[in-house]
């Protein structure tokens, strides 16, 4: 399995937390409040409430259910509210997954380190994400048949479901206002004609 693009660095600032799905599997994306990047399974060891719902408390994400703390760095308990004396077991932990960002982009894999996910997203600025309701082979289709003309754009696709991609679309740095807006809109005009 190889590294998605689950959202935009900008859309995820310090102590946030956001959904994300990769490769079928449902993840939690956060930002401790010092900034540090993490993915996790969207599941509480304790009792399987989604960490999504959950909210950041320093270096820590803590479920929304009975408060349990768990450490950006790998995953493990940090402390547990109603035994605020025990020191919780190594083994209590989520499943960590690899995440990176590049280019504006964050990416997460499932299996091994997020290398370099594509070759060269340098002179390209991110533009916005969005989830469009087609499958992945007709989003690049409609894609195709309707060219943005005025900048050089990069689509970075994840396919979350047989008909529905999370679409992350980047623009030439260079670009001015006027053309971040047209390629903004150029963006929902695609998704009208994917879903179509």
């Amino acid at each position: 399995m190889s590294a998605r693009p689950v959202g935009l660095s900008r859309d995820l600032p310090a102590a946030r937390v956001m959904r994300a799905m990769v490769d079928e599997q449902d993840v939690v994306v956060w930002r401790s409040a010092g900034g540090t990047l993490a993915a996790w399974d969207n599941r509480c060891p304790h009792r399987g409430m989604a960490l999504s719902h959950g909210f950041v408390r320093g270096e820590n994400l803590a479920c929304l259910y009975h408060g349990w703390h768990f450490g950006c760095e790998g995953g493990g308990c940090s402390m547990i509210p109603s035994h605020p004396e025990l020191t919780p077991p190594e083994t209590i932990r989520t499943r960590a997954f690899s995440a990176r960002e590049q280019g504006g982009v964050i990416w997460v894999a499932l299996s091994g380190e997020v290398e370099a996910p594509v070759d060269d997203l340098d002179g390209f600025a991110p533009l916005r994400s969005l989830h469009v309701e087609a499958a992945e082979t007709t989003l690049l289709d409609a894609a195709s048949d309707h060219a943005f003309p005025d900048a050089r754009l990069r689509l970075l696709c994840n396919p979350i479901a047989p008909d529905l991609t999370q679409l992350v679309v980047l623009i030439d740095a260079a670009a001015d206002t006027a053309r971040q807006k047209a390629a903004a809109r150029w963006c929902e005009q695609l998704r009208r004609s994917a879903e179509a």
